[in-house]
């Protein structure tokens, strides 16, 4: 490529170099080092006048320090007369900071998109963001490139029997994304609810259904039902289990008609926590892909993880991010989780090598080829369209 130049931030230099080495050119010269006082100084090593200019820079867990270094290079590119300057950010900063949580809190996300448009960027590439409505934060193009047909592409080469699997979302805001994801590999998908707020005293109530009598919800094993459409667990819990029909289904006879279609609501309660936990689905002897944007800290999942393999008799659970954060000690936790088959994330966010060691279950998905053809045909002024659905 002509009248180019990609730098690398010091977030993420092995992604940098990877997309660099897909791109078939070397990184941009540029010196970045921090003054005494902790400034961080960014000297632009190369001209970039009527350039082509792209920075590559993800967030990291030192998010503060590279988000400004980030926009001092933007800047100094802008200062020394480039053409045009995009801002590659695979994991965009404060993306979970999108909306206001209380009514005096701030909509951080929307700041950075400020600041970025200030310091002169004139285009912005990044990954599956926390909440697509932050595209409309910025005054400036921005492509949110998917992971999504990388990580069906590894579903379909690594795990034999996807066929016979189920997606889950555990919460209700990443129903969107499960159900994209479970309609490209053609197999079901189910929801899990934890609610807090009602207490563990609420798990021994039968679940209200609109709109199904009473006598349609089934609260134990000794009822003439097909048992393999329940789930129980063997653990203390087990009298806090609750199995229930929904959008139960009848024939022209007026029998029941249990098929592959049929609902279930499985209700149990996480003692720790005291919060009702609810799964809507049928993962009774199938392969579970739990499926969200990012892994922050590991709780979450593992809850959702063991209320799969224990309560409802799933086969195996694989637990599937984007971006792969990983607070504290979150990779430890997930590892020492028997509940978990494997935690599979791709490298947009930097995972030190000596954290990598720490689990035997991680698997991380090279994204570099579909960052470097965004690049490409950014550069050519190409459509990138053929990147939302197809896996490089």
């Amino acid at each position: 490529m002509r009248r180019v130049k990609v730098f690398s931030g010091s977030s993420h230099p092995e992604l940098a170099e990877f997309i660099c080495e897909k791109l078939g050119i070397p990184p941009a010269a540029v010196s970045l080092k921090k003054f005494s006082n902790q400034e961080t100084s960014v000297e632009i090593g190369c001209s970039v006048r009527d350039e082509d200019v792209f920075i590559i820079q993800s967030g990291s867990n030192h998010v503060n320090d590279h988000l400004m270094e980030l926009l001092i290079m933007i800047s100094a590119c802008k200062g020394s007369s480039a053409s045009r300057i995009t801002a590659v950010m695979p994991y965009f900063p404060y993306s979970k900071q999108s909306k206001k949580k209380n009514h005096r809190g701030a909509i951080t996300a929307k700041m950075v998109a400020n600041l970025l448009s200030v310091a002169g960027v004139d285009h912005i590439i990044t990954m599956d963001l926390h909440a697509s409505q932050m595209q409309g934060f910025f005054n400036k193009p921005v492509d949110n490139l998917y992971a999504e047909p990388s990580i069906a592409k590894w579903i379909q080469d690594s795990v034999p029997e996807y066929a016979n699997g189920v997606v889950v979302c555990k919460n209700a805001g990443g129903a969107k994304r499960v159900t994209s994801l479970a309609d490209r590999l053609k197999i079901d998908f189910a929801l899990i609810h934890a609610d807090r707020s009602r207490g563990a005293h609420q798990a021994h109530r039968s679940p209200t259904v609109p709109g199904t009598p009473e006598s349609e919800v089934v609260g134990s094993s000794d009822n003439n039902m097909n048992s393999d459409l329940f789930c129980y667990t063997s653990n203390t819990t087990a009298d806090h289990i609750i199995p229930a029909i929904v959008n139960k289904k009848f024939d022209n006879n007026g029998e029941d008609d249990f098929n592959s279609s049929t609902s279930i609501t499985t209700l149990s309660v996480d003692e720790e926590t005291s919060s009702v936990i609810t799964l809507v689905g049928d993962v009774v002897g199938k392969v579970v892909f739990i499926v969200d944007d990012m892994i922050d800290k590991s709780g979450s999942f593992i809850v959702a993880a063991e209320h799969l393999m224990k309560n409802c008799k799933a086969k195996r659970v694989y637990v599937i991010a984007t971006h792969g954060i990983l607070s504290d000690d979150s990779i430890k936790e997930i590892d020492r989780c028997r509940s978990i088959h494997q935690l599979v994330i791709t490298n947009t966010f930097p995972i030190p090598s000596e954290k990598r060691s720490q689990s035997s279950k991680l698997v991380i998905i090279d994204i570099s080829a579909t960052l470097a053809e965004a690049i490409r045909r950014t550069h050519n002024g190409e459509s990138i369209s053929y990147l939302f659905h197809t896996a490089l």
